[in-house]
């Protein structure tokens, strides 16, 4: 019996993925991909190539959880930089806190304007904080690359660190923007019961 789950054939999320080791990465292609390996290993093309339907099961599971883990890992900006610090055997300081104050003073504020943005349901506050975060991500993403392709390993784990705060950062804005429509949805509801 041989094994197809997709750890057994690529040796890192990239070759996975059929992506180039690097940076940027082009999201449509990891959307096709995604969707390519899915139904390739969905349960129902697995069990065509096994016959024991209890372990076409398990690796089918396998194989599913190796694509997603390597597909959100690609996705966003800071998993993709800590990920290929890790392959270059650099990723050992970037759970450290950020040392960068001017950083830290300014995601402290922007911190605090979300909260309040969110406390007070403004969504033209949070709208205004997305495009400030999008730019401070496009910043990180290309001192994390020039960085990485130029082997300055600290200002590469510096970049990576600022970008896990700031993809969270956007997150929590998606998030409340989210909840703000659903709040005003609901709120619109009510009016016609």
């Amino acid at each position: 019996m041989t094994d197809i789950t997709p750890e057994a054939q690529f040796e890192n999320f990239f070759a996975l993925f059929e992506q180039p080791i690097q940076f940027e990465l082009p999201q449509k292609s990891l959307d096709e991909r995604l969707r390519l390996l899915q139904k390739r290993y969905h349960p129902d093309n697995v069990a065509k190539n096994i016959a024991d339907v209890v372990k076409a099961q398990q690796q089918s599971e396998q194989a599913s959880a190796l694509i997603n883990q390597g597909y959100q890992t690609l996705s966003a900006p800071d998993s993709r930089a800590a990920y290929l610090l890790d392959m270059a055997g650099q990723a050992q300081n970037v759970e450290q806190s950020i040392a960068d104050f001017d950083f830290l003073e300014d995601a402290m504020q922007m911190r605090i304007d979300l909260d309040e943005a969110i406390d007070n349901k403004d969504r033209p506050a949070l709208q205004q904080l997305h495009p400030k975060t999008a730019e401070r991500l496009a910043t990180q993403s290309t001192r994390f690359q020039t960085a990485y392709q130029n082997k300055e390993w600290q200002t590469a784990i510096d970049a990576t660190q600022k970008l896990k705060f700031l993809v969270k950062l956007d997150a929590d804005i998606t998030t409340g923007l989210d909840d703000i429509a659903s709040t005003e949805q609901s709120d619109d509801d009510d009016l016609y019961v």
